[in-house]
């Protein structure tokens, strides 16, 4: 059985890294592992973490270039690919532009796609902006859809999707972090090394780790976000930790408003280990970033959204994470009561993992495996409701390994 799988973000070689070494040590399987470089430097880091060469990359970047372009290069590269080699299933993770556009190629090449991480849904269009859009499109080319939670199966069935081509897997993410999460804390050479390296962590005050990348907040909702960060780091006993991420949209407001202040620490962005290091240092954590929402309630560590909408809302439900938006008092308020009030603390780390349990990747390729290669499978038939979104609340799904 040939697989190729096709990423090109940080998020998505983390989430795909636990498919990719579960499909290389499987027999019967020929993995191969396409890169787009959609994040150049980011993604680089996270191949060399987990130990991937990629057998193809498509290098897309251009300097500004916009997301019709990127569009079209991921296809036109990822379609010569298909050509050449004739995969059984191609397999695409979550939300982004090389996920959506991988997908369209191999549906145009009748090529079979399976969508980890399937199924998240906010309900408005244009919030994720356009990550909410790609992941809708995705699922209508899509044969096998990895949800990671029953509540993201739900969204699918109310789409029309098939409900046997749906299997709740828990999301890959969580197998990564977990294992991740272990290497980073355990005694020895590794851990002197890294706790030497972020010897300007005081230990005596709380540590607030904060993220935001997200397009929708570029302009005055990065200033509101940045006018919050620094009335926290005012307060006495706390510490601001900021990897800034690399886009000029992020970078520029947030070093002008935030460079110098005392009790700001702005760094470079992390390679995943030292990130999940840094997030065990944390006290609390502020971000815009899906995946650490899924993160960071498995290691205890309250999350506060800042964003108007998430498609993660199991995490809210469980009480692990809370939706503050960008508004400047909103942030502030929420993390001084999560900062001084040791039983509202206490009651947002509880541990609770909604979104898996670290067998994911397990689930993903034995079901692969059980579709088996050979001519794509007949699809389903598309409806116009595939494109309304209905999401409902529902229980979570037991997961078995």
């Amino acid at each position: 059985m040939k697989i190729l799988s096709v990423f090109g973000t940080r998020p998505e070689a983390i989430k795909m890294a636990p498919v990719v070494a579960r499909l290389r040590e499987t027999p019967g399987v020929t993995s191969r592992v396409c890169v787009t470089g959609q994040h150049r430097q980011m993604l680089d880091s996270v191949l060399s973490t987990f130990g991937i060469v990629p057998d193809h990359d498509l290098a897309v970047m251009r300097p500004d270039q916009g997301l019709s372009d990127l569009f079209a290069r991921v296809m036109t590269g990822v379609d010569a690919l298909l050509a050449e080699w004739r995969p059984d299933y191609v397999l695409v993770q979550g939300d982004t532009a090389t996920s959506t556009a991988a997908g369209l190629a191999a549906f145009f090449r009748k090529v079979a796609i399976g969508h980890v991480e399937a199924g998240l849904r906010t309900g408005d269009i244009a919030s994720p902006w356009p990550e909410e859009a790609n992941r809708r499109l995705t699922a209508v080319v899509a044969d096998r859809h990895y949800a990671p939670t029953a509540r993201a199966r739900a969204a699918l069935l109310a789409e029309g999707t098939a409900p046997d081509s749906i299997l709740v897997t828990g999301n890959t993410g969580i197998d990564a972090l977990l294992r991740t999460a272990e290497a980073v804390t355990a005694p020895g050479p590794a851990l002197a090394a890294r706790e030497a390296r972020f010897g300007w962590l005081d230990p005596q005050v709380r540590t607030v780790l904060v993220t935001g990348h997200r397009r929708e907040s570029f302009g005055a909702g990065f200033g509101r976000i940045c006018d919050a960060v620094a009335a926290l780091a005012e307060r006495p006993g706390v510490q601001v930790v900021y990897p800034v991420h690399l886009n000029p949209n992020v970078r520029g407001p947030v070093f002008a408003r935030l460079g110098g202040l005392p009790g700001v620490r702005l760094i470079e962005p992390l390679d995943y280990p030292d990130f999940v290091y840094m997030m065990t240092r944390a006290d609390l954590i502020l971000t815009d970033s899906g995946g650490v929402q899924e993160e960071a309630p498995v290691l205890r560590k309250p999350v506060l959204v800042m964003r108007d909408t998430s498609e993660r809302a199991e995490a809210i439900e469980a009480g692990v994470a809370r939706l503050v938006g960008t508004d400047t008092a909103a942030i502030v308020a929420a993390a001084v009561r999560l900062l001084e009030d040791a039983a509202a603390y206490r009651a947002m780390a509880t541990g609770a993992s909604p979104f898996g349990d670290g067998h994911a990747s397990a689930r993903i390729v034995a079901d692969l495996l059980a579709q088996g290669g050979g001519p794509l499978p007949l699809r389903r038939s598309i409806k116009t409701r595939d494109f309304v979104p209905a999401i409902r609340p529902v229980a979570a799904a037991g997961l078995s390994a």
